[in-house]
């Protein structure tokens, strides 16, 4: 969606681009209709192994795409249509890492608060470690 916005600056996208995002941040998938897509008929059907992170960090990075989502919905607000559509660009290129590589970028920014001390490590006791870990196969 951020890269549909960033395309064609059809400012509707950024109103459930950031529902989904707030929604994300605040009750995890239960009220995100793309939530729940890839949560519950997506990624079921893929049939492939799937990786786990813990979920402060996920919701860390959820919360980055709020900030992003919503300051390119201000940026459009205030009639700055260029910057809000770099800012969906950014948010795009971070979201298409994710999906292609793996690669969580609010995750490892998550990480590095927990090394730095800002996130105290009794919020989530696996996150020092942002291995990956695999299902076994059934």
């Amino acid at each position: 969606m951020s890269a549909a916005f960033a395309a064609t600056g059809a400012a509707w996208i950024l109103i459930p681009l950031t529902y989904g995002f707030l929604a994300r941040v605040t009750t995890g998938p239960a009220f995100s209709p793309l939530g729940l897509l890839s949560t519950k008929v997506i990624t079921p059907r893929l049939h492939i192994q799937h990786r786990f992170v813990a979920g402060p960090p996920k919701r860390f990075a959820q919360f980055i795409g709020l900030l992003f989502s919503a300051t390119a919905s201000v940026l459009w607000l205030l009639d700055l249509g260029t910057p809000a559509r770099i800012v969906a660009a950014m948010l795009a290129g971070a979201a298409f890492l994710e999906s292609a590589f793996a690669v969580c970028l609010g995750c490892i920014m998550f990480g590095w608060l927990i090394r730095l001390g800002v996130v105290p490590e009794r919020v989530c006791e696996q996150c020092n470690n942002l291995n990956l870990r695999t299902t076994p196969s059934a």
